[in-house]
């Protein structure tokens, strides 16, 4: 049927062009982004994985800078520590050499001297956008003990964050405290504030003759919480049954040792009894045993009868692994022979404790790089995802465009020949 209201066949050809114009459209704004996926309309699911990650790849960005900041500040403080050790190696021949017979030791201290400057001069000048490792004041308000450095950034299945870091403890690598109750590496130790309560008031009972026996005991109050840098130690001697004593050590690898941990942390009476069995065993000191409960730490002999005792002594502290002598300290100017030797003693001390803060340096230095060349990796991997989801195939659109030219082509001149139709009813009327 033949109608002057409604043309189906221009209907249908209308909406076939509408479709290939639309198409059309989509290809052509594929093709001028780059992008098949370029908002949420064009797929919600894959528009919004690509948003949140292209949002997280901006933040390993600013790991990226984060690290390279890093590893700047750790290779200005590795360089300090090289020189350090250099002028360290310095001092101990000057001193070796004051060891000869008619060695004018006025004349050496001067020089030593020199270098005691230059070692203070460049731990003061070891420091990088404003923060230094080496030459630290732990009074001070404003003290950070542990320097972090953002090392990575991370999205959990939940959608929570997590930022990863890489941790520097100033202890390890202060030459310089300024702090009067603590000390550089370079410096003489001092005593600890808190030692947990082992150098306070002592209790003993040395048993009791005949069976049942009670074991000789000896217990000293748990002060409080403390906490063991790398560098502290606290040292006493113990006394079994009457047998002579022996040095007991704890220090922060005891610590960690004992209690499984990382940060030198003693909490409580039972942490601080695990700590001294496990610097018992260390010191092969054996029939005795710790034990914590009640606020107490309870040394007791495993022995029974009159000849059970437990004897603590020579309890003391020391922030600097026990030295004596720093190295501003050392004047040879009229020094014995003994006393140059302790000299010795203590600048070969202070260059082992340098060497292992330079090898741990080194050794963060070398994560960081490892972490840098990672994140790197993984902001391309991420944007290799990111493309795979929402990039434009242009081979496949420009194909795809010259398709649906062709079909708009044809699109209109079906709609033409579609219009026409109504021009031919006039025929009938003629």
């Amino acid at each position: 049927m033949s109608s002057i209201n409604t043309n189906a066949s221009a209907m249908t050809a209308l909406q076939s062009l509408k479709m290939t114009n639309k198409q059309l459209e989509a290809t052509q704004n594929a093709i001028s982004t780059g992008y098949r996926v370029a908002s949420a309309a064009d797929n919600a699911a894959y528009w919004s994985i690509a948003t949140t990650m292209r949002s997280d790849n901006k933040a390993m960005s600013t790991v990226q800078d984060a690290l390279g900041l890093g590893s700047a500040m750790v290779d200005v403080a590795y360089t300090a520590m090289n020189s350090t050790k250099d002028l360290l190696d310095e001092i101990k021949t000057k001193l070796v050499a004051a060891k000869q017979p008619g060695v004018d030791r006025v004349a050496v201290q001067a020089e030593i001297s020199q270098l005691q400057d230059e070692l203070r001069g460049i731990s003061d000048a070891a420091s990088f956008s404003g923060a230094n490792w080496l030459s630290v004041d732990s009074s001070a308000s404003d003290y950070e003990a542990t320097q972090q450095i953002v090392s990575s950034f991370s999205r959990n299945g939940d959608g929570s964050i997590s930022i990863g870091t890489i941790s520097i403890a100033l202890s390890g690598t202060a030459l310089f405290d300024d702090s009067s109750s603590a000390s550089g590496l370079l410096q003489a130790g001092v005593e600890l504030a808190n030692v947990g309560g082992v150098d306070g008031s002592l209790t003993t009972n040395a048993g009791t003759a005949g069976p049942p026996a009670t074991a000789g005991t000896q217990a000293f109050a748990f002060s409080s919480s403390l906490t063991l840098d790398s560098n502290d130690q606290i040292t006493f001697s113990v006394a079994v049954d009457g047998g002579s004593a022996t040095e007991i050590t704890i220090s922060k690898a005891t610590v960690d040792a004992a209690l499984s941990s990382t940060d030198g942390v003693i909490a409580n009476e039972a942490d601080y009894a695990s700590v001294i069995n496990q610097a018992l065993s260390d010191a092969s000191v054996s029939g005795v045993t710790a034990s914590g409960s009640g606020g107490n730490v309870t040394l007791t002999s495993a022995t029974t009868g009159t000849s059970s005792a437990v004897a603590i002594t020579g309890v003391s502290s020391s922030s600097n692994g026990g030295s004596t002598i720093g190295v501003m300290d050392i004047d040879i100017s009229s020094a014995s022979d003994t006393e140059i030797d302790s000299y010795i003693a203590a600048i070969e001390t202070m260059s082992s404790a340098v060497t292992t803060s330079a090898a741990d340096l080194g050794a963060i230095q070398s994560r960081i790089d490892i972490q840098s060349n990672f994140v790197s990796a993984l902001m391309d991997a991420i944007d290799r995802g990111i493309g795979q989801l929402v990039d434009a195939d242009m081979n496949e659109e420009s194909t795809k465009l010259q398709a649906l030219q062709v079909q708009q082509q044809l699109g209109i001149q079906a709609l033409s020949i579609a219009n026409s139709n109504s021009q031919n009813i006039l025929s009938l009327f003629k």
